[in-house]
């Protein structure tokens, strides 16, 4: 044997207990440095509040660092192609919000492509939205509403954050499932259309009811209706669409883990195994619903399949409606 060839031998024999180790056992060092989570929105929002809960206690789960990195900016896009364009090795992730499933259809050119360069974690909860009109509006219920609005066509105006926002998206469904007639007016966030709204500017919001929970229950705002099948705890004895005979009329404001595609399957399963069990615990599960949050997760499959439904049900309603990013 030339020395070639010991040396070769030697060299497999110190490999081979190392190829000899199941897969699984190759990710039991991750995480072994800390771990980024990008949020695509400027801190203090509610995606940013949610993931900070979620991160903090998974941090501890992990035994690991988890760090909250914000990247506000174009409609998210910036945050996401972040992490599209990452390493997938389970080091920088994704909390996905509904513009993951909008954004797509919203805009022509994007550097990532919305449904394909992502790899799905685990889903964190949602929020179903309500639709709320100003404490002096004459509708006492959405069906006075609606029924209202197809007698005078275009009387009626709605506000929401933005064209694309969650609200905005719900409206156009609302429009779609029930045939009211309503004009959108746009604003740059939700701020300024809640004040609008207030001082009866505008006829009604499709809103996430923890931004106007006080006006809610000041009286200042009347809530008509929540979207979906589900009461919302926010507004307890408001009915929901479905109970309203739409059952397909349905949004919410969501949040979920994702990294970039083509993540190590061991590692997205320990991610998360850790995550729903961190989910599972009640302070954690109190802490989210104090923020309005309704916790709702599963494995990395279910996640997928939800964030693709969610891809093709909203990209039908803005390909229906003509919406454009502004």
């Amino acid at each position: 044997m030339t020395p070639f060839s010991r040396r070769q031998l030697s060299q497999f024999i110190a490999l081979a207990p190392l190829l000899a180790l199941p897969l699984g056992a190759l990710a039991q060092t991750y995480p072994s440095k800390p771990i980024t989570v990008v949020v695509p929105y400027a801190p203090g929002g509610g995606v940013d509040i949610v993931t900070r809960i979620v991160a903090q206690e998974l941090g501890t789960a992990l035994a690991q660092t988890v760090i909250v990195d914000n990247k506000p900016g174009a409609s998210t896009n910036i945050g996401m192609a972040a992490v599209a364009k990452a390493p997938a090795d389970g080091y920088t992730l994704l909390t996905a919000s509904p513009t993951l499933a909008s954004n797509g259809a919203l805009f022509k050119k994007l550097n990532f492509n919305p449904s394909e360069d992502f790899t799905a974690i685990g889903k964190i909860g949602y929020a179903p939205l309500v639709i709320v009109v100003p404490a002096k509006s004459p509708f006492q219920s959405l069906k006075e509403l609606i029924e209202h609005s197809k007698k005078n066509k275009n009387e009626l105006s709605y506000g929401s954050a933005g064209n694309g926002s969650s609200g905005h998206l719900a409206s156009e469904l609302l429009i779609q499932e029930t045939g009211l007639s309503a004009i959108h007016i746009p604003y740059k966030g939700g701020s300024p259309a809640i004040t609008d709204l207030l001082g009866g500017r505008l006829s009604f919001m499709s809103i996430n009811p923890l931004e106007v929970i006080s006006h809610i229950q000041s009286g200042s705002l009347r809530a008509l209706a929540v979207y979906g099948s589900k009461p919302t705890a926010s507004v307890p004895g408001l009915p929901t669409t479905q109970s309203l005979g739409w059952p397909k009329l349905e949004a919410t404001v969501w949040w979920g883990l994702m990294g970039p595609k083509n993540m190590p399957a061991d590692v997205v399963q320990r991610l998360n195994s850790e995550l729903q069990k961190t989910l599972a615990r009640k302070d954690v599960q109190d802490r989210l619903a104090d923020r309005g949050a309704i916790v709702d997760t599963g494995s990395p499959q279910k996640f997928a399949e939800y964030s693709k439904s969610e891809i093709a049900k909203w990209g039908k309603v803005i390909k229906d409606a003509g919406i454009q990013a502004d």
